[in-house]
C-alpha cells in the first residue's frame, strides 16, 4: 500500500496539496488505520507528505529533491566503486552481467517492472559488495523512493521510446568494463556519466513541481 501511494504521489497522480485522511485511505485500501498510519509516517520521512492536524498533505517532489537524491546516489557509488577498484571482484562482475542479461530480457518482452528492478539490483549489488554497514544503511534509507522513480520513468521510456533503453543498457556495460579495468578515474567518469543521464531523464519524467 505504501508503495502504491508513493508512486501515485511521485507520478503526480496525487497532486500537490491533496489531503489524505486515515479514514479515506482505510476505506480505499480495505485495511485498519494502524498500517495506514505507518505508511503515512514512512512517506512523511521521505518528504513526500506533510502530516498535519486535518490529515496528510501531499508535497510531492521538486527539482531540488530529485537533485539531492541523485547527489546522494552519486556520492555513494563513487565511494563504493573506488573502494572496489582496489581488488578484483569477479563474482560481483558475474552478478552484474547477469543483471544486464535480465534487463535485456525484460526489454525484449516489454516488462518495464522487471527492467526497473534489475536496474536497481545492478547498483544495489555494487553497494552490498563494498561491505560497509553505514553506507548500506544510507542506501536503504533512499532505496524505495529511488525504486519508485525508476518504475515511473522506465514505464514512460517503454511507452514513449523503447529504443531509449538500449543506451541505458550500454551504460551499465561500460560501468562493468570500468570496474574490470581497476582504473579509479575511468570508474568515476563512467559513474558520473551514467548518473547525469539518469538524473536528467528522471527529472524530465517525474516533476510535479508547482
Amino acid at each position: 500500500m505504501v508503495n502504491k501511494l508513493r508512486i501515485q504521489i511521485m507520478s503526480g497522480e496525487l497532486k500537490k496539496g491533496t489531503i489524505l485522511s486515515e479514514n479515506q485511505l482505510s476505506s480505499e485500501f480495505g485495511m485498519s488505520r494502524s498500517p495506514i498510519r505507518e505508511a503515512l509516517r514512512i512517506l512523511s520521512n521521505e518528504g513526500l507528505i506533510d502530516l498535519q492536524r486535518m490529515g496528510a498533505v501531499v508535497i510531492g517532489l521538486t527539482t531540488r529533491d530529485l537533485n539531492e537524491l541523485y547527489d546522494v546516489r552519486l556520492l555513494l557509488e563513487h565511494f563504493v566503486l573506488e573502494r572496489l577498484s582496489e581488488v578484483n571482484h569477479d563474482s560481483l562482475i558475474k552478478k552484474l552481467e547477469q543483471s544486464i542479461d535480465q534487463m535485456k530480457m525484460a526489454a525484449k518482452y516489454d516488462d518495464y517492472v522487471e527492467f526497473a528492478y534489475q536496474d536497481l539490483r545492478f547498483h544495489e549489488l555494487v553497494i552490498i559488495e563494498a561491505d560497509h554497514k553505514r553506507i548500506l544503511k544510507l542506501w536503504e534509507s533512499i532505496r524505495e523512493i529511488i525504486l519508485a522513480a525508476l518504475l515511473i520513468t522506465t514505464e514512460k521510456r517503454f511507452r514513449d521510446d523503447k529504443a531509449a533503453v538500449l543506451p541505458l543498457i550500454k551504460q551499465h556495460h561500460e560501468m562493468i568494463k570500468a570496474l574490470k579495468s581497476q582504473n579509479t578515474e575511468r570508474i568515476q567518469d563512467e559513474v558520473k556519466r551514467h548518473f547525469e543521464d539518469t538524473r536528467n531523464t528522471i527529472t524530465a519524467s517525474l516533476l510535479n513541481e508547482a
